[in-house]
């Protein structure tokens, strides 16, 4: 016995040197990627805090006067963007993800629908785009309207949804469902009922995150031929418009320092408004977990 525990030793001591340099490597490539994370945005907000205000938020672009310029076109066209895609792929993703976990049978087209969707979720926006452009731009004729562009970014973000709320779902066990189907509830009363609320924490996560990832989205819009200069706020869903990553790019290609300064600006004004919406997936996960931890 002594013999075999002599020859493990050498191995488990070298095992433990190797976990030991993994962590070390772990944790300085996290750290790398937070000092490039923190230079950048310390820079960001060096170059832009002068030109943050509330003339800055409630002024119309200008091509003439960067000190007079703002992004009131592009945060209400974020905003009509950002409500009609929610509106459009929330229910959509949600009520697949339903369908997919708990409805559809096991047979080779489900889960051919299922690989297929997992590949959706990977593929470039860009391919979106121009999926946006043939279908929603010509085919059905909307032009460069709020509602390609909610539609566009609404397929995007769509895959995400459906996978994260089908995960949801099966994090539920299964005795619940057993439990409500035996005292006679019908397959929908259970969902409702008692899958639903479980799981809606962790749906809600994947919406928020799929959601924040269409705000910042640009590629997609540019195919589709969005405006990257307005000076009217959108009234309806068929209006032309931009968005804040359009006016940022918009502005980081002019060659006055100014509008760099702009654009930094605008890249404060978009952080603003993610990291909160980050945030606070953050913290449904963590109640999540805290909740089920009881």
């Amino acid at each position: 016995m002594n013999d075999i525990a002599a020859q493990l030793t050498p191995r488990i001591e070298r095992r433990r040197r190797m976990d030991v340099m993994l962590k070390v490597v772990c944790l300085l490539a996290s750290l790398t990627g937070l000092a490039f994370l923190a230079v950048l945005i310390a820079r960001v907000l060096y170059e832009g805090y002068a030109s943050f205000d509330w003339q800055f938020l409630t002024s119309f672009p200008s091509v003439l006067s960067p000190e007079s310029a703002g992004v009131k076109s592009a945060l209400w066209g974020t905003v009509w963007l950002i409500t009609m895609t929610a509106m459009v792929s929330i229910p959509l993703g949600v009520g697949a993800a339903i369908y997919l976990e708990e409805f559809a049978p096991r047979n080779f087209l489900i889960r051919l629908i299922q690989l297929n969707i997992a590949n959706l979720a990977g593929v470039p926006s860009v391919v979106y785009g121009i999926l946006g452009l043939t279908v929603f731009v010509r085919w059905f004729h909307l032009g460069r309207s709020v509602a390609s562009g909610s539609l566009t970014l609404s397929l995007l973000i769509m895959p995400v949804i459906i996978i994260t709320s089908r995960e949801a779902l099966l994090a539920v066990p299964q005795t619940i469902r057993h439990a409500a189907l035996a005292l006679g509830a019908t397959r929908w009363q259970t969902i409702r009922s008692h899958v639903l609320p479980h799981a809606l924490p962790n749906i809600l996560t994947g919406v928020i995150l799929a959601v924040s990832r269409a705000i910042g989205e640009a590629a997609p819009l540019l195919m589709i031929g969005a405006l990257t200069f307005v000076t009217f706020v959108p009234e309806g869903p068929l209006d032309e418009f931009t968005a804040l990553p359009l006016q940022i790019y918009n502005w980081c290609d002019s060659p006055l320092t100014e509008f760099h300064h702009l654009a930094a600006a605008g890249i404060i004004l978009l952080l603003g408004v993610l990291l909160p919406i980050n945030g606070a997936a953050v913290l449904l996960r963590a109640w999540q977990r805290k909740k089920n931890s009881w």
